[in-house]
């Protein structure tokens, strides 16, 4: 009976630690510098906290995305694309998931292997 206990405490005890570490490993930010992608292309490469307020407009086949940055975080304000879904998006994360606008082929995301605890 007693080796029963045991083996379930370890077991919710291993759990606990996996789901802990998966949520710890998933909302770690990326960096602080963002690309903005254009077709394929790096366009902007910013360190996002030092970045001053402004809008950048990025055009692509006839069509514009105006981009957003204020107080250090970037989002879509306006988009000539049927859907949307970018400006829908919100603000960039820092948990990994980008601004995409599929129709304009704009991507705005962190850099790969940027380093968010230089600063701290």
């Amino acid at each position: 009976m007693n080796r029963k206990k045991i083996l379930i405490a370890v077991c919710v005890l291993i759990f606990i630690i996996s789901g802990a570490v998966s949520v710890y490993l998933y909302k770690k930010p990326k960096g602080r510098t963002v690309e903005i992608i254009s077709d394929g292309k790096v366009l902007y490469e910013l360190d996002i906290e030092n970045e001053p307020d402004r809008e950048i407009v990025i055009e692509y086949d006839g069509r514009k995305n105006t981009i957003v940055i204020e107080n250090g975080d970037i989002y879509v304000k306006d988009a000539e694309c049927p859907d949307h879904t970018c400006m829908k998006m919100g603000r960039l994360s820092q948990n990994g998931v980008p601004i995409v606008c599929l129709p304009n082929k704009l991507i705005i995301r962190y850099k790969e292997g940027a380093d968010i605890d230089a600063a701290a």
